[in-house]
């Protein structure tokens, strides 16, 4: 598959962990917004009449479905992949995500130019990463259900489900003809965010996506690490496909000592600046961040932050460009709206919406190969400064 297919594959970006996670990139703390002017809904109030008064069977009416179906409705008539509606039981499950532990099958998820589920990344030691399940790989079923023109949070509650209990789900591969089924058994999933190594005297640190236990992993690994000894530090953020906003504010600023991490714009033109959160320990040291076309959203904001205070050499290829921020809106019966409400800037007021973030290297290496790149890089230039930050540009 070419480089612009993948991009165009990823495009829609409501980048989930398959097993739990809903939020695309970066999310904001839970908020109810009041409307101040509502808009017309008298066509709404008049079917809801007619059915109350002319359906054929009054008292089988279900309110709580017509309700929920009408919300539903809404939404997806906003023709935006970001946003969706949650059941309560849906919204309960997707919190336990950015606690940093589910339950499910582990995998990372985008839609594809199709709009069917594709595997990002599955994560490593879960029961997807055992099944063989591969970057690249659609989701064409779930359990014989079509995800045709299912959105992607109706596709993810098929796979969801009780810790122990098999899913069947119906994969095609890259480059083949035919699908294939795969049952996998679905498992509770406790998988770390941050890894970590020296790597002779570079120090590696892979952010794998942004939860609450992000920030604390990484002080973790700071702590770990050679630091004192270290010719600097390779940060990978390749298939990281986003998170929490907190989470990647307080993560960018073990690497930048003042300032603004991110802008967010909300649809009046509204902004509001989130600056660095001074916690644990800092580290100027030299940096490479590693990025590719699946880094999105979280990942996206805190490569654009190191990128625009010249904190660090960016490589690797043009990340995906999910550039809004969403929040949920919790309903009065538990069930909640998840909705694109703003698009963010980076420190120097660049947009990632449809851009994303352009490496200073554009690298042809992938895997170890680029690691091992980052890491000579790092060490060929000992003298670090901005000229030669400004060589890859």
């Amino acid at each position: 598959m070419s480089r612009a297919m993948k991009i165009l594959i990823a495009v829609t970006s409501i980048v989930v962990l398959l097993s739990m996670s809903f939020a695309a990139g970066c999310m904001l703390s839970l908020n109810q917004t009041s409307v101040t002017e509502k808009p017309d809904v008298g066509l709404i109030n008049e079917a809801w009449e007619i059915i109350n008064e002319y359906y054929v069977e009054p008292d089988s009416i279900d309110y709580d479905a017509l309700n929920q179906g009408a919300i539903r409705g809404m939404v997806d008539g906003l023709g935006d992949p970001y946003s969706a509606y949650m059941s309560r039981e849906a919204y309960e499950l997707e919190q336990t995500d950015y606690q940093g532990s589910f339950g499910g099958i582990g995998a990372q998820v985008t839609l594809s130019e199709n709009n069917r589920p594709m595997i990002v990344a599955p994560l490593e030691d879960t029961p997807a990463y055992d099944a063989g399940i591969k970057t690249g790989d659609v989701i064409m079923a779930v359990d014989g259900v079509s995800t045709e023109n299912l959105s992607l949070l109706e596709a993810i509650n098929l796979i969801r489900g009780e810790v122990g209990t098999p899913v069947t789900i119906t994969i095609l591969s890259e480059g083949e003809s035919a699908a294939e089924e795969v049952t996998i058994i679905r498992a509770q999933i406790v998988s770390p965010t941050v890894k970590y190594s020296m790597r002779d005297d570079v120090a590696y640190i892979q952010i794998t996506r942004f939860n609450e236990k992000t920030n604390e992993q990484l002080q973790e690994a700071l702590e770990s690490l050679d630091l004192d000894n270290a010719e600097g530090i390779v940060l990978d953020l390749r298939y990281n496909v986003g998170g929490l906003v907190t989470a990647v504010v307080d993560v960018a600023s073990h690497f930048v000592e003042r300032g603004v991490i991110l802008t967010l714009r909300d649809n009046q033109g509204a902004t509001q600046s989130k600056y660095v959160n001074p916690n644990g320990i800092y580290t100027d040291l030299p940096m490479v961040v590693l990025v590719n076309e699946y880094s999105a959203s979280g990942s996206e904001v805190l490569a654009g932050a190191l990128q625009d205070y010249n904190r660090a050499v960016i490589a690797g290829v043009t990340t995906l460009g999910k550039g809004s921020y969403d929040t949920f809106f919790t309903l009065s019966d538990g069930s909640a709206i998840y909705l694109t409400v703003g698009r963010w800037l980076t420190p120097s007021g660049r947009e990632i919406e449809g851009q994303g973030i352009t490496p200073d290297y554009e690298l042809e290496e992938t895997g170890d190969e680029a690691v091992d790149w980052a890491a000579e890089f790092l060490r060929d230039n000992q003298g670090w400064n901005e000229d030669i930050m400004q060589q890859g540009k």
